[in-house]
């Protein structure tokens, strides 16, 4: 997921695709990080009861509350999470009005696609069925990234926050959905994507269906707070 796709007049002077290894490697300290705690989460609950005994209750509260646990969990993982970090940390406590409009940016954002992501989990386990074998993840990882993620997930949200950086305007648009838009603004995008959620979606869809919402949650979470981390040291 994408929090900031601004890209430098650098990077647009260079081919889409090395301007994405560029972000890519960026990207590679903070990606190893969260695929590591991923790895380390889901071996835990294969081979240590208490962890499997806490995040099958997870599951059963998904079960239970369907479509309301996934839009609540992307709301904390992408939208509080990141400011929550940005006011303790960045801003020493204070709270300032930006905090509330990047809210009102994020809450509806990320309730609306980590509904779709759990969705998209549902339709997946329908044409491929729900066996973790590697037949099915492969096949999985593949449409996830190499269909959904270029064609709608990182164009949409793309596009989105574009559309919030330059403030919401009415007029020029229409540039968002241009080849060029997308050779110079989303190719990149996509390359930073593949590089750390290639392997969590694989991890993901290693597990049983009703854990992997969960824990993409705990996976945004880690992640969008890295994101967050470096924008603002970026600053």
């Amino acid at each position: 997921m994408a929090h900031d796709v601004s890209i430098s007049p650098t990077l647009l002077r260079e081919p889409p695709w090395a301007a994405g290894l560029r972000a890519a490697r960026a990207n590679l300290v903070p990606g190893l990080i969260v695929q590591t705690m991923m790895l380390a989460i889901v071996l835990a609950y294969f081979f240590y009861p208490p962890l499997r005994s806490w995040l099958n209750d997870l599951a059963e509260i998904k079960n239970r509350t369907s479509y309301g646990y996934t839009a609540i969990s992307s709301i904390i993982a992408g939208a509080f999470i990141p400011e929550l970090l940005r006011i303790v940390v960045f801003q020493r406590g204070k709270i300032v009005r930006s905090n509330f409009s990047n809210l009102l940016f994020t809450v509806p954002l990320y309730a609306v696609l980590g509904t779709l992501v759990d969705f998209f989990f549902r339709c997946q386990a329908s044409w491929f069925g729900d066996e973790a074998t590697f037949s099915v993840v492969t096949k999985k990882v593949l449409v996830d990234q190499f269909i959904y993620n270029p064609f709608y997930a990182a164009p949409v949200q793309a596009w989105l926050y574009d559309w919030k950086n330059r403030g919401f305007p009415t007029a020029g648009i229409s540039s968002f959905f241009t080849i060029r838009y997308y050779r110079e603004k989303i190719v990149p995008l996509l390359f930073a994507t593949w590089g750390v959620w290639i392997p969590i979606t694989a991890i993901l869809y290693s597990l049983p269906s009703n854990l992997q919402i969960p824990l993409f949650g705990l996976a945004l979470s880690m992640w969008v707070m890295v994101l967050t981390w470096m924008s603002e040291q970026e600053k």
